[in-house]
This record gives C-alpha cells, sequence and structure tokens, in this order.
C-alpha cells in the first residue's frame, strides 16, 4: 500500500488532533506525522510560501519544521487528490450568494453524502473532505459558488485563519467527523449535475493580429472545453505585446474566460503565464513576492 492510500483515513483523524494543539508549527507537525503532506502558507492568507507551491508539500517531520522555524505563522495547505489521499469539495460564500443550495440538490441525488468530515471556512462555507477515488483534476463552477479540490489541487486547513473581506481574522474550524466508513465522491456527476451543458454559442474565428482587446474577450468567451485555457492565454499574450497592464488584461479577458467556464485561479495563473512567455515583468508583483517570502522570513512582506 502506497503512502498516498495509507493517509486517505488518517488526514480527517489528524483534523481533530491539528485543531486542538496551541500553534500553527505543532499542527503542521501533526500532519506530517501522521503521513500527510503540508505545505506553509502565507500567514492570514491561502498563497503559498514556497516556490512550486503545493508540489513542494512534504510529510517530513524535519522539513516541515524548518519551514515553520522560519515562518512561525504559516497556514498550513493540503494538497488534496493522490499525494494526501483526500479529495475535498468546497460550497463557498460569495457577495450574499453561496453552494449550499447546490450542494442540498446533490446530496438528495446521492452524491455528496459519504464525506469523512466536514469543516467551516472563514468565509462561512464548508469544505467537505473525501477519500480519494479515481483521478479527478480540481475544477471550480464560479456560477454554482462549488469547487472541487482533487488531484492539482491544494485546500487551506484547520486550525489555520484567514482575514476575510470586512477585516475579521476567523480559523477553519472542524464540524464534525463521519461516525460511517466515508466514501470518494463522483466529481464528474457532481459537475454535470450542478452546472448542465451549456447552449453551444457560435464559435467565433480567431482575431487576427492586432484584433482589439474587445474582439479578444468575445472571442475566449465561446470557446468549448479544452480549449478554453489556450485561447485565454493566446489572447492574454496579446494583450500584453500591445502594452496593456495586468489589471486590463485580468479585468476583461478574467471575465470572458470565467464567462466560458474557467475558474478563478485557472484565469489568475494563465494570464500570470501570459506575462512571463512574453517577458515582460508581472505588474501585480507576484514574481517579486514570491522570491521576497522565499527569501528572508520578513512576516510584514508576506501579509496580504
Amino acid at each position: 500500500m502506497d503512502r498516498a492510500t495509507q493517509s486517505a483515513p488518517r488526514a480527517p483523524a489528524t483534523i481533530v488532533i491539528a485543531s486542538s494543539v496551541p500553534s500553527l508549527e505543532l499542527a503542521a507537525l501533526a500532519y506530517a506525522q501522521a503521513g500527510v503532506p503540508v505545505l506553509p502558507c502565507r500567514p492570514n492568507g491561502k498563497a503559498p510560501l514556497t516556490q512550486r507551491g503545493f508540489h513542494d508539500a512534504s510529510r517530513d517531520s524535519r522539513q516541515v519544521r524548518a519551514w515553520w522555524q522560519r515562518w512561525p505563522e504559516a497556514n498550513i495547505g493540503l494538497p488534496t487528490g493522490a499525494p494526501s489521499g483526500v479529495d475535498v469539495v468546497d460550497i463557498d460564500m460569495r457577495d450574499g450568494d453561496s453552494g449550499f443550495a447546490g450542494f442540498e440538490r446533490a446530496r438528495k441525488a446521492g452524491l455528496v453524502a459519504s464525506w469523512a468530515c466536514l469543516v467551516r471556512t472563514p468565509s462561512g462555507g464548508i469544505h467537505a473532505y473525501y477519500p480519494h477515488g479515481p483521478e479527478q483534476r480540481s475544477w471550480a463552477l464560479p456560477t454554482a459558488h462549488v469547487d472541487f479540490r482533487g488531484d492539482g489541487g491544494y485546500v487551506i486547513t484547520p486550525p489555520s485563519r484567514v482575514r476575510t473581506a470586512s477585516g475579521v481574522l476567523c480559523e477553519y474550524d472542524l464540524l464534525v467527523v463521519a461516525h460511517r466508513v466515508p466514501a470518494p465522491v463522483d466529481a464528474t456527476a457532481l459537475r454535470k449535475l450542478l452546472a448542465p451543458p451549456r447552449p453551444e454559442r457560435p464559435l467565433q474565428a480567431v482575431p487576427g493580429a492586432g484584433a482589439a482587446p474587445e474582439r479578444l474577450a468575445a472571442w475566449v468567451a465561446t470557446r468549448p472545453e479544452g480549449g478554453r485555457n489556450g485561447a485565454l492565454f493566446w489572447a492574454a499574450c496579446r494583450m500584453v505585446e500591445d502594452g496593456f497592464d495586468h489589471a486590463s488584461v485580468l479585468g476583461l479577458l478574467g471575465e470572458a474566460a470565467s464567462s466560458a467556464g474557467l475558474g478563478e485561479r485557472e484565469v489568475a495563473a494563465t494570464i500570470r503565464s501570459a506575462f512571463r512567455r512574453t517577458g515582460r515583468e508581472d505588474p501585480d508583483g507576484w514574481r517579486r513576492l514570491s522570491a521576497h517570502a522565499v527569501s528572508r522570513p520578513n512576516r510584514e512582506a508576506m501579509s496580504r
């Protein structure tokens, strides 16, 4: 049995232990010592502090101790999918809307009732943890306010804390651990229930060189699944080459890509990649901030 399979039943149980310890360092060590890999994330935030993000997650106690001695207030990130043996359904609350109605529909359809534990997030939403099953990639449904974190994703886990939009510092709280045997969630069926196939839009032709940003956005918005990310990257590169700054590219193409079905994280990462590919410095300071955070443990520099 590999380590990922071994950690599947351990992660929820370890959350119980980690939630009761007096420091984030001891909580991170509790995860690692139970065989659950973790990574340090920005204090009071969610961004990884290591160069490769969740790919750097470790269950090596010496490595974990070194991270938290360097960043004692770092939040705890847990890679989802095969590395940890758990998948997470994230029911979000934002701007007065939430994913609870959709989650209830999925519960009545028999798709989400087999969770291992439930964690309340600082926004008032829920992280539902499940044993990892067959490979299932992470996805996001902004309109349904439900995300899935499987292979290729990570979550912030208790007892981490995040400052909300209103400025209040709130913890990730363990609500309940299941007393029955949990089972994997079918993320594909869940996504189909929450986001039935949209009516197909007429596909627009690829804009030519020097096309107006509005035309690039309209083209991105019509891309079908499988071509959305590449289209966003191509259009973002064209805007960057034409001298547009990060806020302009994200504001125009981000909305179009979301309309096509891409999640916020995918959009942000793809646009950052466009700035890197074109050789332009990323105006939002992402690379500078990441390098600074890794180079020295300055707590003020790491805060949002």
